[in-house]
């Protein structure tokens, strides 16, 4: 079963936003700093995330297709067929 892309994307990348806002905010950054790396950080993580998501499906899918055709050619070669 392949993964969902955008909802992973977005649970990592907010989960991200909130890690860095919180992170600046004890920092003692000003409200608008704070809320401006924590904004850059999620959006850099919601793209590396996406692309990470998409490699793991990839993977994931030569894995089955491969699975696939070596079940079929089991059959195919199979003594008595």
């Amino acid at each position: 079963m392949l993964l969902h892309v955008r909802s992973i994307a977005v649970s990592v990348s907010v989960m991200c936003f909130f890690v860095l806002s919180f992170v600046c905010w004890l920092s003692g950054q000003a409200p608008f700093t704070c809320c401006r790396r924590a904004f850059i950080g999620a959006l850099f993580t919601y793209v590396v995330a996406g692309l990470a998501v998409k490699g793991i499906n990839a993977v994931l899918t030569n894995a089955m297709i491969a699975d696939r055709m070596n079940r079929l050619k089991g059959r195919n070669h199979a003594p008595g067929n």
